[in-house]
């Protein structure tokens, strides 16, 4: 009996060490995150590396198994790049980061966020192509990227994000055509809005009013 009683102790000291090193983890990614940022307005000052878990940092919201769940630094006045160890928050459900001075590309390992359900990196000034890997999120339902500067086409991959609420691309300098992998979500998926106005997408010319509907787009190109 005490044999059994000293392996269960055990068995929960490890996974109390576990969840210790996995908090400690994510502090360090999140610590690394806030160094490569500007702050001009300090609102990551609670960001402190030598506490236990990050789970006590302003904007930081963690589990019961004290593991990050959201990151909500929207309008903050942060500038500078998003690292790609960021796609090491196993459980991150929300990043909230708009309204910023983001700048650089989307990271490819964002796409390892499979508990991930709201992706916010509206009105910054990030660079560089949609990432293709987000294709690999199925729990993504908003996925916000408008009013930044991305170019490139639009993935296909993301027609595979079947609880997807609401995609928004506009404002960016996509080109290509809209995938049908992407329009199909509006009949088989959970798609309400799709938004792709005031892009460089084919079949599409810039408009000030675009056509508001469950797709929302430059007014078609017409022959005259």
């Amino acid at each position: 009996m005490a044999a059994q009683t000293g392996a269960v102790l055990l068995l929960v000291g490890l996974l109390a060490l576990a969840t210790m090193a996995s908090s400690n983890t994510e502090g360090d990614i999140l610590y690394s995150q806030r160094q490569v940022w500007k702050d001009p307005n300090n609102v990551l000052t609670s960001w402190d590396p030598t506490l236990v878990n990050p789970c006590t940092w302003f904007h930081v919201t963690c589990n019961l198994d004290n593991s990050v769940t959201r990151v909500d630094l929207g309008n903050a006045g942060i500038s500078g790049t998003l690292i790609p160890q960021l796609g090491q928050l196993k459980n991150l459900q929300y990043l909230e980061l708009y309204g910023n001075n983001m700048s650089g590309p989307i990271p490819t390992t964002l796409g390892n966020l499979t508990r991930l359900v709201s992706l916010d990196l509206y009105d910054n000034h990030l660079t560089g192509v949609i990432p293709s890997s987000l294709g690999a999120v199925g729990t993504l339902r908003f996925l916000r990227l408008h009013g930044n500067k991305l170019a490139g086409s639009i993935p296909a991959s993301l027609g595979r994000l079947t609880k997807l609420v609401k995609l928004e691309l506009q404002e960016n300098m996509l080109s290509g055509t809209v995938p049908l992998e992407i329009l199909s979500l509006v009949l088989v998926g959970d798609l309400t809005e799709l938004n792709v106005a005031k892009n460089n997408l084919a079949g599409t010319v810039i408009s000030s009013k675009p056509r508001v509907a469950t797709v929302i787009h430059d007014t078609l190109k017409t022959t005259s």
